[in-house]
């Protein structure tokens, strides 16, 4: 590869991607899973490495797995369990099962073979047993009897999906059949495995169970975990918080009021409190989650509302039980912040780039911080804080990244919607000359409660797109994340509106800049950025871009009730669609087909369950009723997302060769 080469998707594919981080209790190392991928295999291959917090190296601590990942240190710090599908003393994994090395090295053992398989895990305080997640079949009693039903879940002929339940699918999967996510206990010496939740009539949430669903307290003696307490499971229901007693196996609900939804629960380090994260639901689906407090026969205690600021998951406490710690966005990027338990001051620890992770250890007076970011200009890299002095702790990508020359990001604000101001980044070609004219190339976000940022993506990397000539533009639109509750609220029953305004501003100011080719203008978005760009091409005149590019989106409301979300988009639309069909019709780029006229490449993926391929199959076939130029690409293997090495390569070229066709001849 020639010096200063410029990115592409065969250089994005080679470079590591670090996943989730952990932090010993005593602070002095760090562990993470890494993946590096493989273009000719398709694959990749996933392995954990040790990083100490002091100079010393980094060592790579997994090697015979592909898929080894969520690490988690024993609480003396001498251990790592981690999460894993691998062929060992003659045993193929079927499912996803536990296993622990020592933390100096050597062969990493396995310490399930449970049937059902293990989606998460924590350790308990005394280092002996671990609580882990599985989906089991919750009439069945016993360990072995559950293995006999996976046994015959699994040599099931029939291929028939059958349920009653309102939440049966999510994401590219459908919901384990007649099974829940139960929290068991694994005794590490006897291997002997107890359903905690059996017979309780409790489980965790339906949609992606994890570790950030419950925690245990400091003594081992509770166990905080949500769950929807509804008899009838929906994905827009309210959560509660309620603890279980290991010893006793006894419930205590904490929580009970349906109009807030409670989550993320995690244990003060002296057990005196139990944070987690409160949204207030009934006032609007839409609104904020802020850090609250459980404690057993009291009423929740929450922190002072603030609009501004959406706490996300997880929480971490300072080792002296004196503030929290999350990660929450504010204009384009996401920062570690932290509140004091005692007065409530509220500050930023760690300034994005984008906080993708961390995690806290050492000990009062020595606290150490873990962070995992990235930025627009680097993937995501590793980095200790302690006493204020930050050590990054990784080189897993400065050699590839040291050949490549990325351009320059920039950031502005506009006049947009409503006379609100609305941000703009701006990513550059590698030596831009500011002297030429340079096409535009609008990549509109999905959400559409997120955000274009500060941040360093594999899907959509706007630098691959700028290595081409283009001046990317992402506009943080009305509705967007990290800009407070009222400009997220803001595009609720009309959505499209302000949106396509916000976009049609940032593209009117870009071109009045000197640099920027007006005859030479592309708009692409994915998800609700998809919809978004299917939306323009009805309502902004034709010629006004060259070309689109429409990857998972929506096109029709009526087509996408049949959505994983499907009782969540009827609240953003004001309306189910029988109860007020114009309503909805009124915020479907479908209603608008007979102004299409602009060129467009279709991308879905028929595993999309989030915004169905019957949303890009029913676009592209319209604008080829219609006569307009169009191009459908349609993965069967592929889900909302483009994830497999040679299909997102396959992605790049076709999102390229695509502008190219319907560009002007370059001066």
């Amino acid at each position: 590869m020639p010096v200063q080469a410029h990115l592409d998707a065969d250089i994005l594919w080679r470079l590591h991607r670090v996943g989730s981080v952990s932090l010993s209790l005593d602070g002095s190392s760090a562990v993470c899973a890494v993946t590096a991928y493989d273009m000719e295999e398709n694959k990749g291959r996933a392995s954990l490495w040790l990083l100490p917090t002091d100079r010393r190296a980094p060592r790579q601590l997994t090697r015979c797995g592909e898929k080894d990942g969520h690490p988690a240190w024993s609480p003396k710090g001498d251990r790592i369990a981690f999460l894993a599908k691998r062929e060992q003393e003659g045993s193929k994994d079927e499912e996803p099962q536990l296993y622990v090395i020592d933390a100096a090295g050597g062969e990493a053992e396995r310490k399930t073979h449970f049937a059902p398989g293990v989606v998460a895990f924590k350790w308990m305080p005394d280092g002996q047993r671990i609580v882990f997640v599985s989906w089991v079949w919750p009439k069945v009693r016993g360990v072995r009897a559950q293995e006999r039903e996976a046994k015959a879940s699994k040599d099931r002929k029939e291929s028939a999906y059958v349920t009653t339940e309102a939440q049966y699918r999510h994401w590219d999967a459908n919901l384990p059949m007649g099974r829940e996510p139960h929290l068991l206990m694994l005794d590490l010496r006897s291997g002997k495995i107890t359903d905690l939740f059996e017979g309780k009539g409790v489980s965790l949430p339906w949609v992606e169970p994890s570790a950030g669903h419950f925690d245990i307290s400091p003594d081992g003696r509770r166990i905080a975990f949500v769950q929807d307490p509804a008899a009838r499971k929906r994905a827009d229901n309210a959560y509660a918080i309620a603890e279980l007693e290991v010893t006793s196996r006894r419930v205590v609900p904490l929580t009970s009021d349906t109009a807030w939804s409670y989550e993320a629960p995690c244990y003060s380090p002296d057990g005196a409190r139990l944070a987690c994260i409160a949204t207030n639901i009934s006032r609007r689906h839409t609104m904020p989650g802020r850090v609250g407090y459980l404690k057993r026969g009291a009423a929740p205690s929450l922190t002072a509302r603030n609009d501004a600021l959406d706490v996300e998951a997880p929480l971490r406490w300072s080792r002296d039980s004196s503030a929290i710690y999350f990660a929450a966005q504010r204009e384009g990027r996401c920062h570690l912040w932290r509140q004091e338990v005692d007065g409530g001051a509220l500050s930023v620890e760690v300034t994005g780039g984008w906080v993708q992770g961390f995690d806290v250890g050492g000990t009062r007076g020595k606290e150490t911080l873990l962070v995992a970011l990235d930025s627009a200009a680097h993937p995501v890299q590793v980095h200790a804080i302690r006493g204020g002095q930050a050590r990054r702790l990784d080189r897993f990508n400065d050699a590839q990244l040291a050949r490549v020359s990325l351009g320059e990001t920039r950031e502005a604000t506009i006049r947009g919607a409503l006379g609100d101001p609305v941000q703009v980044f701006l990513t550059f070609p590698p030596r831009f000359d500011p002297s030429r004219k340079h096409p535009i190339l609008q990549v509109i976000h999905g959400g559409p409660y997120a955000a274009a940022g500060d941040t360093f993506g594999y899907r959509w990397n706007p630098h691959v797109f700028a290595a081409k000539g283009y001046v990317v533009v992402s506009v943080n639109y009305h509705g967007s994340s990290g800009y407070g509750f009222a400009f997220r609220d803001s595009i609720m029953e009309r959505m499209g509106e302000l949106e396509a305004k916000d976009i049609e501003a940032a593209t009117d100011w870009v071109l009045r800049k000197g640099w920027a080719d007006r005859r030479r203008v592309f708009a692409s978005g994915g998800s609700y950025g998809g919809f978004l760009v299917a939306w323009m091409n009805g309502h902004v005149r034709p010629g006004r871009y060259r070309a689109y590019v429409c990857h998972a989106g929506v096109y029709d409301r009526l087509l996408t009730f049949s959505a994983d979300s499907f009782l969540q988009r009827p609240k953003d639309l004001g309306a189910f669609y029988w109860d007020d069909a114009a309503k909805v019709r009124a915020q479907s780029p479908s209603t608008q087909a007979h102004r299409m006229a602009t060129p467009t490449l279709v991308i879905h993926g028929c595993k999309d369950y989030r915004v169905p391929d019957a949303n890009g199959l029913v676009y592209y076939n319209t604008l080829q009723a219609r006569g307009v130029a169009s191009k459908l690409i349609w993965f069967p293997d592929e889900n909302h997302w483009v994830l497999k090495p040679r299909n997102s390569r396959l992605w790049y070229r076709e999102f390229l060769d695509w502008l190219a066709a319907h560009d002007l001849p370059r001066a």
